[in-house]
């Protein structure tokens, strides 16, 4: 026996009585009692059902979702300004290349906006899968499908259902990104951008893009980003790391709703190439 009932908030499997609910469809929700059997739910039902559960959960209920207690929540995580000074004496010995003032001569910035920028961005190393933000970038392949690196580290800590609703989209294009529940993960979603394999910078510059168009569309307010393409789709490491930062300066400059663009340095080159790089794009102090 299948009863409708109108139910604009019941987004969960919730117990009522002698009833479950099976699914939601704008104000109709579905329940059947469980006297009686239902054909047993497709693949998509099942994600479709556990992504609105999961992103419906308080806090605290979501967390126990999560594969362990080191997860980092955002609050944690320095902003650069507050890193720079920290780190003065280290990164005062960086020095920049003709090559990185050639790059960064491709941008104009608005210096007035210095300070409040430099507290939008930070420097993480370490595992993205840990971050507890609205959402983690994956460096994913074109048909979505779980692989190695960050990609196969993703997936399994966001666990089977994230692989389902992958295969729902219908792949991605190199330089686009599509959106996905981040399931088990501490981030809300997961946007999968695919980078490219022949060294173009302007795929990569559409990568980053995309990816931060979404934070508008979804009311996102922090995100972080692994380095695209700079693993076994061998893009530079450095001019990778201009195109991260000159985008994401672009952008929290026509953006106020930002509160955090994370970039995560799992590698020793890229922790000092964006230490390097962050102090031309992310001036704090005199010595940047």
């Amino acid at each position: 026996m299948i009863t409708p009932v109108n139910c604009k908030n019941c987004l969960r499997f919730l117990k009522l009585s002698n009833y479950h609910i099976l699914s939601r469809f704008d104000n109709l929700t579905i329940v059947q009692s469980h006297y009686f059997s239902l054909p047993k739910m497709t693949a998509q039902q099942k994600w479709t059902i556990e992504k609105m559960n999961i992103l419906s959960l308080p806090l605290e209920d979501k967390r126990k979702l999560y594969k362990g207690p080191d997860y980092i929540v955002l609050d944690n995580i320095d902003p650069w300004s507050k890193y720079v000074t920290q780190n003065k004496q280290a990164l005062e010995s960086k020095k920049h290349t003709s090559d990185d003032i050639n790059e960064f001569k491709k941008i104009q910035i608005d210096s007035n906006k210095n300070k409040k920028i430099s507290e939008k961005v930070s420097i993480f190393k370490g595992d993205i899968t840990k971050l507890e933000v609205d959402a983690i970038v994956n460096a994913a392949n074109a048909r979505l499908k779980a692989g190695g690196g960050v990609d196969g580290a993703i997936h399994r800590s966001a666990g089977p259902l994230l692989q389902q609703e992958c295969d729902s989209l219908g792949g991605c294009p190199t330089g686009e990104a599509k959106i996905t529940g981040g399931y088990n993960l501490p981030a809300k979603y997961i946007i999968h951008t695919v980078g490219p394999q022949d060294g173009s910078a302007q795929k990569l510059q559409s990568c980053y893009e995309t990816c931060l168009s979404h934070l508008k569309k979804y009311q996102l307010q922090s995100i972080a980003f692994p380095c695209i393409s700079t693993g076994i789709y061998g893009f530079p490491n450095r001019l990778a790391a201009h195109i991260a930062l000159q985008t994401a300066r672009k952008y929290l400059e026509a953006n106020e709703g930002v509160d955090r663009i994370i970039f995560c340095t799992f590698m020793p080159i890229d922790v000092d190439i964006y230490e390097t790089l962050m102090q031309m794009y992310f001036p704090v102090q005199e010595f940047n």
